[in-house]
């Protein structure tokens, strides 16, 4: 064997492979980045009708052009209980069809434009000021990176047909049998769950069947055992998330590979409806300038991967229901699961724009658990002496937005840490300094509570014009922050106007009722220490007010 051959058919090839999935991902970040908005609107469009679900898991992952990516957004978002099993199990069944759109764009007879595509884009995306022409110009750099790496790998694979050595070794997998057929869907199925990308190995196999060393019903085996293969991902996902996440992510098992059985079973009949559908045999040879090609070959591929994965979910959609009743009995819920209090799942980081959206869910939490927390302050002050049960309810409310906080920080810290858009980095930064407010927020709700235990272990009460004051200025603060959560909620950026215009009164009352506090210690003596807790509270349901309207602040900045 000719090793200076093979070196330079390994070199070819690797680096085709390489600049191909670089290209895929190029593809794919300038997709999310341009479409954001719409991702976001997708997710939200999901329903518990089924071909809503579908409809959604197909456009989805014809924009991010990854069923990986998608799959495992779907494990992240039912692990958050953003999606049920249900509606997971639909844009799973729409993901399935959406990924082959990789194959119909390599279908494109544009091979020989990768390079200078790839060429003239970089310009545009090295020197371009313009953030929407520069993501643009990272999109169609991927496209031409995808067609100039599939070229790189057709012209390594081509020198093989002229090496004994491998057509023999190519001959032993060969799917003229059933178990011919079940022995190549095995290894496409090893050779995706090694790289991880059904892209990949679907590149490989097309460059292969292109060039002649593998004949077209090899490939085709090879795909269906590449659609397995793909749920690997979702799978290491599910790990360590939730019962209902890893049930989605075995769903996805299930679904390929009850289809790959099937459609193996009926191999030779499924090969031959796809050629008469064609009209054509994708295997035949042709001559061109008196050089072999196989001109046909990857639009039959295509036309195998596309076809299977209709007719799957066409055959699975109607038992939707019945594959979720499954699922609860294949994977029974655990009496307790040792979860994180915001279930966010770093494997979403892959979709930045549907990640932000879960972080931003999470931060509503964290204002519901303040105004929980301000609830649970009024019942454990309510009465003569602390009722223990609320109070204790409000530490535990604290301590929650303490884990939350570090949690959203470690999460978005890790997004940030890539390049992005100026959109998503504007979101994530607010977003980091949302979670901050909401935790200091429950810092001073803490220390007001704090505050009223002082007071009782002291054998001291508030005289009843203070525990009134106390009482309505608490009315009035509650108030306030469930107008900025409202504005949180409905991400409305006009809620600094009217948040700034109360928080003015609110701190006019403050200034009012320490005044009167003072003018009441010149017409009577108070114990000293009731005056300086009285003015402590003032003080800190001030800050809590202060942090509140830096909240709106911050949902002000949206696109501003």
């Amino acid at each position: 064997m000719d090793m200076e051959l093979v070196s330079k058919m390994a070199f070819k090839a690797v680096g085709g492979l390489g600049i191909f999935l670089l290209g895929m991902r190029f593809l794919s970040d300038g997709m999310q980045t341009i479409a954001g908005e719409r991702l976001r609107s997708l997710i939200g469009a999901v329903t518990n009708n089924r071909f809503v679900a579908l409809t959604v898991g197909v456009l989805f992952t014809c924009i991010v052009q990854s069923s990986s990516i998608t799959t495992v957004m779907v494990v992240g978002l039912v692990n958050s209980g953003v999606m049920t099993l249900l509606q997971a199990i639909g844009v799973i069944f729409g993901a399935n069809i959406g990924t082959t759109i990789t194959g119909w764009i390599l279908v494109l007879k544009i091979g020989k434009y990768g390079l200078p595509m790839l060429g003239i884009a970089s310009f545009f995306y090295l020197f371009s000021k313009n953030e929407k022409v520069k993501f643009l110009a990272m999109t169609v750099m991927g496209v031409g990176m995808v067609f100039f790496g599939l070229e790189l790998m057709k012209n390594g694979f081509k020198p093989m047909r002229s090496l004994p050595e491998f057509v023999t070794w190519f001959h032993m997998f060969e799917a003229g049998t059933y178990f011919g057929v079940l022995k190549l869907a095995f290894i496409g199925c090893m050779l995706t769950f090694i790289v991880q990308s059904s892209s990949a190995t679907l590149a490989i196999t097309m460059g292969l069947a292109s060039t002649g060393v593998i004949e077209f019903e090899s490939a085709a085996a090879l795909v269906l055992g590449e659609n397995i293969g793909t749920t690997i991902t979702a799978w290491l996902a599910s790990i360590g998330a939730s019962t209902n996440a890893k049930r989605a992510a075995y769903g996805h098992i299930i679904f390929n590979l009850l289809g790959v059985l099937w459609i193996t079973a009926l191999f030779p009949v499924y090969i031959s409806i796809v050629k008469s559908f064609l009209g054509l045999d994708p295997g035949m040879m042709a001559l061109k300038d008196g050089v072999e090609s196989f001109p046909y070959v990857i639009l039959g591929i295509a036309t195998v991967h596309t076809g299977f994965n209709v007719t799957n979910t066409i055959l699975f959609i109607p038992f939707i229901k019945q594959m979720e009743k499954l699922l609860l009995k294949l994977v029974p819920a655990k009496a307790t699961e040792d979860r994180h209090l915001t279930h966010l799942n770093t494997a979403m980081l892959e979709t930045p724009s549907v990640a932000l959206n879960n972080s931003y869910a999470e931060i509503q939490k964290m204002g519901k658990t303040t105004e929980a927390m301000m609830d649970n302050l009024s019942s454990a002050v309510g009465a003569k002496k602390v009722e223990r049960g609320a109070a204790e309810k409000v530490f535990e409310g604290e301590k929650s937005l303490d884990i939350m906080q570090n949690e959203i920080s470690i999460f978005l810290t890790e997004l940030l840490a890539s390049a992005h858009s100026h959109d998503v980095t504007s979101f994530g930064r607010r977003q980091l300094r949302m979670a901050d407010e909401y935790e200091s927020i429950s810092d001073y709700i803490e220390k007001i509570l704090k505050l009223h235990l002082r007071l009782e272990n002291s054998n001291l009460q508030l005289p009843e014009e203070e525990r009134n004051d106390i009482e309505k200025l608490h009315a009035d603060i509650l108030a306030y922050i469930k107008l900025i959560n409202d504005g949180c909620g409905k991400r409305n950026r006009d809620i600094l106007v009217k948040a700034d215009t109360h928080s003015q009164t609110l701190t006019h009352k403050v200034r009012q009722l320490r005044e009167q506090h003072i003018a009441r210690i010149s017409d009577l003596r108070k114990e000293p220490l009731i005056t300086m807790i009285f003015t402590d509270m003032l003080n800190d349901y001030r800050r809590v007010k202060d942090h509140a309207l830096n909240i709106a602040e911050a949902v002000a900045e949206e696109k501003a």
